[in-house]
């Protein structure tokens, strides 16, 4: 499914702290910003970078579906499959609008509306969660995994995040030693290349674009087009959480 590139999504990293006896002073990293890219919610208009501040002009998303799913804490029928879902930075809702609508949409075509259940994972999803990891949203994805659990038993978990929301799946992975999910898949994950807690290589997809800075080599953190594509990978994400979970039409 395609999307067009009338948005994009700020991203930063985590950085990794190394020991120095005489530490710098504690900065957020710096991103930069395409001229050619449009306003975004709390970040810059135009070229430039920011260490996360907010400031400048700024712009919305445009409606690509319903941008909330909420499966698991309306206590909806028990589905074979339950997605628990992290949007990326500012995105709208819960589960955003550049991977979470299409992946659901892809998912129910894969196997089955009546087999999926689709939950976001309520979190800030903002600017300072970047410099954050995520900020606490790798525990509220844990408690909507257990609460999950507990109102279906046999019901297969899948963490899924997209960009900032990458952070979050791997935080929550690493809660859940003792209830590994069935399967995770990120795209455009700033960890990308990290292993995912006790998810084994089998049930990890992580989808990175080429040109992405987000995830890939180099990793620049510099938000392109490419970071926005997503959506694209949607039919195949889709294949691969079908195939994870042993859940067919």
């Amino acid at each position: 499914m395609l999307f067009s590139n009338t948005f994009f999504l700020a991203l930063a990293a985590g950085a990794i702290a190394v020991p120095n006896p005489n530490p710098p002073t504690k900065r957020s990293p710096q991103f930069s910003f395409p001229s050619n890219l449009p306003s975004f919610p709390g970040f810059p208009t135009g070229g430039g970078s920011t260490g996360g501040s907010t400031g400048g002009s700024t712009g919305s998303f445009p409606s690509s579906g319903s941008s909330t799913a909420n499966d698991v804490t309306n206590n909806a029928a028990c589905k074979d499959i339950t997605v628990i879902f992290a949007r990326g930075t500012g995105e709208p809702g819960n589960i955003g609008s550049v991977v979470g609508p299409p992946l659901l949409k892809a998912l129910q075509s894969k196997v089955g509306s009546s087999k999926v259940a689709f939950q976001g994972v309520p979190y800030a999803a903002n600017a300072a969660g970047n410099a954050n990891q995520g900020g606490n949203g790798g525990s509220v994805m844990t408690s909507l995994v257990q609460q999950a659990l507990q109102q279906c038993p046999n019901t297969k978990i899948v963490l899924s995040g997209y960009s900032q929301g990458g952070f979050v799946v791997h935080k929550s992975a690493s809660s859940l030693a003792s209830t590994p999910p069935a399967a995770a898949v990120i795209f455009g994950d700033p960890q990308n290349g990290q292993s995912v807690a006790n998810v084994p290589a089998s049930k990890l997809k992580e989808y990175c674009a080429n040109g992405d800075g987000v995830c890939g080599t180099p990793r620049t953190f510099a938000i392109t087009p490419a970071h926005l594509s997503y959506g694209n990978n949607a039919s195949d994400a889709a294949s691969f959480i079908s195939a994870a979970t042993g859940v067919t039409a």
